[in-house]
């Protein structure tokens, strides 16, 4: 398998509210809402960055689709992490993240390793950790 991902896809309980927070709260960008013409087929895609997409999935029809039980979503099974330049647009996009309707689980602060980073949950509880490591280059 080559290593390479190209659809992270996140389960949510409301499609709609949840891809109004990415976009509207965000500022991501969307075709909006497709497959609504099949059942359990509705589905928003947001492009990421070239070659990779987030999808945005009724968790009933994930489950379906993957012939798992719906189990409540665990914030903490796994987490999205995005890399800024600087300490600043850490905050600023916390800041943006929480009035989007993001609930702020770790304010944004110094690391151990001599970054910048801070936590919050979309309104499904999945976790994003936005970060400026002076190690790397933001993508």
């Amino acid at each position: 398998m080559h290593p390479h991902l190209s659809v992270l896809t996140l389960a949510v309980h409301d499609l709609q509210a949840s891809l109004d927070f990415y976009c509207q709260g965000l500022g991501f960008k969307s075709e909006g809402i497709i497959g609504q013409e099949y059942e359990n087929g509705a589905v928003a895609f947001i492009e990421l960055q070239s070659g990779l997409k987030l999808a945005l999935w009724p968790q009933q029809s994930l489950g379906l689709d993957s012939g798992l039980a719906l189990t409540p979503l665990c914030p903490t099974g796994f987490s999205l992490g995005h890399n800024v330049g600087s300490a600043a647009e850490v905050d600023a996009i916390m800041m943006r993240a929480e009035k989007a309707g993001a609930t702020i689980t770790k304010a944004a602060q110094a690391t151990f390793y001599g970054g910048y980073a801070g936590y919050f949950q979309d309104p499904n509880a999945h976790l994003w950790e936005i970060v400026w490591n002076p190690c790397w280059e933001p993508s």
